[in-house]
C-alpha cells in the first residue's frame, strides 16, 4: 500500500512538473526582478526565457539561471514552449514588433508598457483577438493599485463618468517637497534625481506624458470608448513655484498634478493632464511623495477611491504577476480564456477640446503699484464673461510692484485665454506669474 501511495505521489509530481505554465520576460529591470523573485514563489510556473540588454551584467538575484538569460528577445517570442510572454522593457520599438511576433506565434501577453498602450492599444488588442489571445496590462495605469480588473469585472455594473487621479510618483513627490519644504522645483527635482525617483531627462514624468498616456487607457476602460492619446491635453508641472504653493496654501488648497476624465451630458469625453488646486477637503490633497491614486465617479457605486504605490520594484510586479497567474489559471480550460478582459470597445470617444471646457482658475499677477490696476483687472474679467470669486493684493514689494492672487468662478478655458492675453500686453502689469485650473 505505501508503494502504491510513494508511486501516486511521483506520478502527481512529475505531471505537474510536466504541465508548468513556461513564461518568458522580457527585461529583468527593476519590475523585472521584482516579477521573477515573485514568481519563484509558484510551483505552477516556470521561466524558461529572460531577455536583457546586457546579457554580462552581474545580477544579484537569488535562483537566477544564468542559462536561461539571453541579449535577444526574439529568442523568447519564438520560443515554442513558452505560453506567456510578460514584456517589461517599456517604450514603443522594439516592444510593439516583440508583442507581436509573439501573439502571432501563439502567446498571450502581459506588460507594462504605457506608452505603448496609450499609442497602439487598439491595433495591439484587435490584433491579439484575432489571434485568440489575450493582453493584461494591469501594472500599466497605477503600479501595484488594482485598477483594470476591478473596473472591468466588480465594476463593470456601473457607469462610470469622472475619474481624477494622481498617477505619476515623480511628480507627486516633487510638488509635495516644494509644498513641505518652501523650496523650488529647480531644487526639488535635483533631489529627486539624487534619489532616484527621477530619471536624468525627467521630461516624460514632469511635463505630463508618463500621466497622458496612462489616463488615455485608464478613460478608454471606464468609458468604454477608445480615447485617442493625441486628443488629451496635456500641462506639467515646471511652472509650478513655491509662491504658488503658499497662496494655494493659505486659501485651503493642495496643488497636484491630475489625470481627469469627464464624460459630460452628451457622452463626450474630456481627458487631460495639467497641474490643479485641490480643496483640503478632497481626498487627492492629501496623497503625497510617490503614493498614487485613483478616484472613479459612476453610478450606482457613486465615489470609490483606491490608493497605493504607484510604481517600484514590488508594487509593480504584483500587478504583472497577477496578470500571469491569472491567464495561466485559464490555459487549458477553455479556448476562449478571460472573455470579461478583452477589449471590446467598438467606437472612438467624441472627445472635447481644452479651449471650450469650464474650470475655475488660480491667477498670479505680478503689476505695478499704480491706481486703478485691480479695476482694469476686474474690467478685464468682466468683458471676458469672467466673475471673481476672490481677489487679494499683497503688500507691495520690491520695485514698487504687487502680486495679486485671483480666483475665479467657473468660466470657459477660451474666455480665460482671451483675459490672460489682455493682461500680458497691459503695461501697467509686470507678469502673469501662473494660471493653474481648479478642482470644483
Amino acid at each position: 500500500m505505501l508503494k502504491i501511495i510513494k508511486s501516486i505521489k511521483i506520478l502527481c509530481y512529475n505531471y505537474s512538473m510536466e504541465n508548468k505554465i513556461k513564461i518568458g520576460l522580457i527585461g529583468l529591470g527593476t519590475v523585472g526582478s521584482g516579477v521573477f523573485k515573485t514568481l519563484q514563489n509558484f510551483e505552477n510556473i516556470e521561466i524558461v526565457k529572460i531577455a536583457v540588454r546586457n546579457k554580462n551584467k552581474k545580477r544579484n538575484i537569488e535562483g537566477l539561471d544564468e542559462s536561461i538569460i539571453t541579449d535577444d528577445a526574439y529568442e523568447v517570442v519564438n520560443n515554442p514552449e513558452i505560453q506567456i510572454v510578460a514584456e517589461l522593457v517599456g517604450g514603443i520599438e522594439p516592444a510593439f514588433d516583440l508583442i507581436k511576433t509573439a501573439v502571432q506565434n501563439g502567446k498571450h501577453i502581459v506588460t507594462a508598457n504605457k506608452e505603448l498602450l496609450a499609442k497602439h492599444g487598439e491595433e495591439l488588442f484587435n490584433f491579439a483577438e484575432k489571434h485568440n489571445k489575450v493582453i493584461l496590462y494591469e501594472a500599466a495605469i497605477a503600479g501595484g493599485i488594482p485598477l483594470i480588473m476591478p473596473i472591468k469585472t466588480i465594476l463593470a455594473g456601473n457607469k462610470i463618468n469622472k475619474i481624477k487621479a494622481i498617477l505619476n510618483g515623480t511628480t507627486n513627490y516633487i510638488l509635495t517637497k516644494m509644498d513641505t519644504q518652501d523650496a523650488s522645483y529647480s531644487d526639488v527635482l535635483k533631489e529627486a534625481q539624487e534619489l532616484g525617483y527621477a530619471e536624468a531627462d525627467p521630461t516624460g514624468d514632469v511635463e505630463g506624458y508618463d500621466a497622458a498616456y496612462k489616463i488615455t487607457t485608464l478613460a478608454t476602460i471606464a468609458f468604454g470608448k477608445r480615447v485617442k492619446f493625441e486628443n488629451v491635453y496635456r500641462e506639467g508641472i515646471t511652472k509650478i513655484r513655491p509662491e504658488d504653493m503658499k497662496a494655494a496654501n493659505e486659501m485651503g488648497y493642495k496643488i497636484k498634478l491630475i489625470a481627469s476624465a469627464e464624460l459630460n451630458r452628451n457622452g463626450k469625453a474630456d481627458v487631460r493632464v495639467h497641474p490643479m488646486l485641490v480643496p483640503i477637503s478632497k481626498t487627492l490633497a492629501h496623497i503625497d511623495y510617490v503614493t498614487n491614486a485613483v478616484s472613479l465617479s459612476g453610478h450606482p457605486v457613486g465615489d470609490v477611491t483606491l490608493s497605493g504605490p504607484g510604481a517600484g520594484e514590488f508594487p509593480t510586479a504584483s500587478s504583472v504577476v497577477g496578470d500571469i497567474l491569472a491567464i495561466a489559471s485559464e490555459i487549458g480550460k477553455t479556448d476562449y480564456i478571460l472573455p470579461m478582459m478583452r477589449c471590446g470597445h467598438s467606437e472612438n470617444a467624441q472627445m472635447i477640446d481644452i479651449s471650450l471646457t469650464e474650470n475655475k482658475y488660480y491667477i498670479s499677477i505680478t503689476t505695478q503699484n499704480s491706481m486703478g490696476v485691480i479695476g482694469r483687472i476686474g474690467k478685464a474679467c468682466e468683458e471676458n464673461n469672467i466673475s471673481l470669486a476672490s481677489i487679494v493684493q499683497k503688500e507691495v514689494g520690491e520695485g514698487n510692484c504687487a502680486e495679486i492672487t485671483v480666483i475665479t468662478e467657473l468660466c470657459r478655458e477660451l474666455d480665460m485665454q482671451n483675459v490672460i492675453n489682455i493682461f500680458n500686453n497691459d503695461p501697467a502689469i509686470e507678469s502673469v506669474n501662473s494660471l493653474i485650473r481648479v478642482q470644483i
